[in-house]
């Protein structure tokens, strides 16, 4: 944003020439002068609400992962994972905040690549004797080391530019990746909740019948004793899981700038696309030329090094020239020029280039570690996917066991073939089969979209989708 200053014009009796000189100065303003008005604060909270939630439109070319950008946003048949982080990206608080950071970055290096305004400097004399004129004198000077720090200082402001940049970038990443795990988290709160109440209900309803026989004088008080156990911890488990589910509400209505009280209608398939063999290593060989935090690590040491530049070149004597004209009371008119030259003999700017050097050697070993704990992260997730996918394997072979006894208990307890306690440990048995099987479901779409976070949409989502994407996730 332009800068310009207010001139005040002063009225000087000096002679035709110096008032010249001085009227042309104060005429000489900066184009495009900002002007001040006042932005007040809301009055009252601005989160989206239900009414208008079906009227909110998002650009998808403006997405920041490919197949965002290539799907359509239309909340009119409910959200299904890919609109939901789209939403995320558009309507997170976080992120408006982080763009205005962008925005105070990008006038920064709109001022560091400003010349410096020229000085000018009035003075007037007026003699006691009788006889002499006036003197005045006028001088017109530039700072020339502003100048040739300014490619330096101008370089090093394009480069926060483009670290702010990228790292707003990978803070939409980790946005996306926390919006679909909240997804996946809510699809299973919702799918398991309804089992958890069947376990519920089953050992109530056993703890019921058994307390009625021991009141009768027909059951031992320790096996009623197992039995209220056993419906204490289902009881406990679906309660629980409720208050789970009000949180991840909570936790999603957040980060999509949404209303405490608005319901999304979550829509996708429950089938887990399996992750191309490969994909993962090629990712991992581009990883220090895509992954947005760590080109914005490479951005803030390039940025770090024209500031290191700019100190070195600080050590050079302060200059700066002008030219001055003058009268003394004689009158005697005088044209020439001054210089300003600082003595580099105690400071020398030796201070700053101590900083900036031991400010470089700092972002030269963060962007190490955070190298380092990029390939630790993924092999550690690597290795979970690989026991989660084991276990999820079992389980799932072991289901149509345990249903089939869960099927072949409830027809031998309708025709009064088999007691209640062994019904309900077979039903049990049943639902919490399903119940582990859906955990783990939901451990492995979590660790994907865990991969997705660190290695971007070369890594396709957990969710089976219309579309299928392995290009750059570059902006």
């Amino acid at each position: 944003m332009p800068f310009c200053s207010a001139v005040y014009f002063i009225r000087l009796r000096f002679k035709r020439s110096s008032l010249a000189v001085l009227t042309g100065a104060c005429l000489l303003t900066l184009s495009g002068c900002a002007s001040y008005y006042r932005e007040p604060l809301a009055p009252y909270a601005s989160r989206t609400l239900s009414s208008q939630l079906q009227r909110v439109q998002i650009d998808s070319s403006r997405m920041p992962l490919p197949e965002l950008a290539a799907h359509r946003f239309d909340p009119s048949d409910g959200f299904d994972i890919e609109e939901v982080a789209m939403l995320a990206v558009a309507n997170n608080p976080a992120l408006k905040l982080a763009r205005d950071d962008l925005h105070i970055a990008c006038a920064q290096a709109y001022a560091a690549g400003l010349l410096p305004d020229p000085q000018l400097g009035l003075a007037r004399d007026y003699p006691g004797a009788f006889g002499a004129v006036p003197a005045f004198s006028y001088a017109l000077s530039i700072d020339v080391m502003a100048i040739v720090t300014r490619s330096a200082n101008k370089q090093s402001a394009d480069a926060t530019v483009a670290k702010t940049d990228l790292g707003l970038l990978w803070q939409e990443w980790q946005v996306i990746a926390q919006a679909k795990q909240l997804f996946i988290k809510s699809r299973f709160q919702t799918d398991t909740l309804p089992l958890l109440q069947q376990q519920r209900d089953l050992t109530r309803m056993r703890y019921e019948r058994m307390a009625q026989a021991q009141r009768e004088g027909n059951l031992t008080s320790d096996a009623l004793t197992a039995a209220l156990t056993a419906y204490t911890d289902a009881n406990r488990q679906y309660t629980d899981l409720q208050r789970a589910a009000v949180q991840t509400h909570h936790d999603l209505n957040a980060l999509l700038g949404l209303a405490p009280d608005v319901q999304l209608k979550l829509t996708d398939s429950d089938d887990i696309a399996p992750l191309p063999a490969g994909t993962v290593e090629a990712a991992l060989q581009a990883l220090p030329q895509r992954r947005p935090d760590l080109l914005a690590l490479q951005a803030g040491y390039e940025a770090q090094e024209q500031k290191y530049r700019a100190a070195i070149l600080g050590q050079f004597p302060s200059l700066s020239v002008g030219f001055v004209r003058a009268r003394d009371t004689a009158p005697i008119y005088t044209s020439g020029f001054q210089l300003n030259l600082s003595l580099p003999i105690f400071n020398r700017n030796q201070g700053n280039v101590a900083i900036e050097r031991a400010t470089r050697q700092r972002l030269h070993d963060e962007y190490e570690d955070r190298l380092n704990t990029a390939y630790a992260d993924v092999a550690q997730m690597r290795a979970d996917t690989l026991i989660l996918t084991s276990q999820l394997r079992a389980t799932e072979t072991a289901l149509p066991d345990v249903d089939r006894a869960a099927k072949d208990a409830a027809a031998a307890y309708a025709e009064h073939n088999l007691a209640l306690p062994t019904y309900v440990d077979a039903q049990s048995a049943a639902l919490t089969k399903r119940i582990d099987a859906a955990t783990l479901r939901e451990s492995l779409a979590e660790q994907r979209v865990g991969l997705q976070a660190l290695l971007g949409s070369v890594i396709p989502d957990a969710y089976s989708s219309d579309q299928q994407f392995t290009g750059s996730n570059a902006k």
